[in-house]
């Protein structure tokens, strides 16, 4: 099975989706499960994983509306404060309904780089396992050092890097990424996303080449049974349409075994989420 790992629903307005500036107008539109099997069905993707886009319990308990009349969502990546002290509550209730399969926060916006050190973020992920429920870590790479101490403290809890750790790509970024992503993938808790490289390479001339050592160097680190595709649809569209963002890393893995290019592709994630 196809798995999309990484992709996102939103009905636009310009109140929760304040991080769309003037060069994202082009995704400041509403993205519904409809677009997203018109836009995918051509790759042959037959479930996906729908990820917050915004940090409010509302927003959690929408995708798994969608979820439940939606069927190529096999599961969502919600939102909750993991810092409140109602955290608890909050999981149980949500977890209830089976199409929760996991949480993220936006730490990338944080402006400690620090932040899932702190306490009380701790407390929360702490809890996590008793749901069920994995974790997207969601970071800049210059967190990448703060992220592999993070990781060491919960060695039974499943978590996933998206976006590869977002590197610089636009920059060249790639020596100092690679060193600071190699601790993190050590642990073998921790899985890691192929998505949102397009949109890190944005301003530049990239071309499919341009994302190969970083491909393959999330491969060679974590090995494909922990390595997942994602599109990060409809932010993708930003510089790619969604055929070419899956071919990108449909080309680049082709030299590997047929097991290994169905890990990446679909049983990774299958096996990660649960779907």
């Amino acid at each position: 099975m196809r798995v999309d790992a990484h992709q996102h629903f939103w009905i636009y307005n310009d109140r929760d989706y304040g991080w769309m500036a003037d060069d994202a107008a082009a995704i400041r539109r509403d993205f519904l499960p409809q677009d997203f099997v018109a836009a995918s069905a051509a790759s042959g993707i037959m479930r996906s994983v729908a990820v917050q886009a915004r940090q409010t319990l509302a927003e959690t308990e929408w995708l798994l509306s969608l979820a439940e009349s939606s069927p190529i969502i096999g599961g969502v990546v919600g939102w909750v404060d993991l810092r409140s002290g109602s955290v608890e509550g909050d999981l149980e209730r949500l977890a209830a309904n089976e199409r929760l399969k996991g949480v993220r926060h936006v730490v990338h916006d944080e402006p400690d780089d620090d932040f899932i050190l702190g306490n009380a973020f701790r407390r929360g992920i702490g809890l996590l396992g008793r749901f069920s429920l994995t974790y997207d870590i969601l970071i800049f790479s210059r967190q990448l050092e703060p992220t592999a101490r993070f990781v060491r403290l919960f060695p039974e809890q499943l978590f996933v890097v998206d976006h590869i750790g977002k590197p610089a790509i636009r920059d060249g970024e790639f020596e100092r990424w690679r060193k600071a992503l190699a601790p993190v993938a050590a642990a073998p808790n921790v899985f890691c996303k192929l998505s949102g490289m397009v949109t890190e390479a944005a301003s530049h001339r990239w071309t499919a080449d341009t994302f190969r050592p970083y491909i393959d160097t999330v491969i060679e680190l974590f090995g494909p049974e922990r390595v997942m595709f994602g599109s990060d649809w409809p932010v993708c569209t930003l510089e790619s349409d969604y055929a070419h963002v899956c071919r990108i890393v449909g080309d680049a893995i082709a030299a590997l075994s047929a097991s290994e290019q169905e890990a990446i592709l679909g049983g990774t994630a299958e096996r990660f989420y649960r779907l």
